[in-house]
């Protein structure tokens, strides 16, 4: 029985750990989870990404390979410490404070984003990360 109970948190552990990232931005190192979403799996599959980060408020995106429809529940209103997929660029984003369209202190995505994950920990570093710098997202 214990057996049984041990490899269930084995499996519980590793499937945790499958959705965990790192994100490298010009000598900052940020922890994030991805979601369960079919987008996050795609981009999961797809690491490492590497590019140029664009800042547009308090969002850093960069483009990526990678074409996707928007999911059932993509959307424009979203939480600081968001990651995202927006399908018009394409592009991972990075949400840590308002954007130019906000109407508060929340993030509001240009059009609407597939949610990925969230930021793990202090999300202050990000605001000064410039247009640019090198950004890598890998397994964490």
């Amino acid at each position: 029985m214990f057996n049984d109970i041990d490899s269930l948190g084995d499996t519980i552990k590793k499937d945790h750990s499958e959705k965990k990232i790192v994100v490298l931005i010009e000598g900052l190192t940020i922890q994030a989870e991805l979601n369960d979403s079919r987008t996050a799996q795609k981009i999961m599959k797809t690491l490492p990404l590497e590019g140029n980060v664009h800042v547009w408020g308090d969002e850093i995106y960069f483009d990526i390979p990678l074409k996707m429809d928007l999911e059932p529940n993509a959307r424009v209103e979203i939480e600081i410490g968001t990651l995202a997929y927006w399908p018009k660029g394409p592009s991972f984003c990075i949400f840590f404070g308002s954007t130019p369209i906000s109407i508060d202190e929340k993030p509001r995505a240009y059009s609407p984003v597939n949610i990925l994950g969230h930021i793990q920990g202090d999300l202050t570093q990000l605001k000064y990360v410039s247009n640019g710098s090198k950004i890598r997202v890998m397994p964490g």
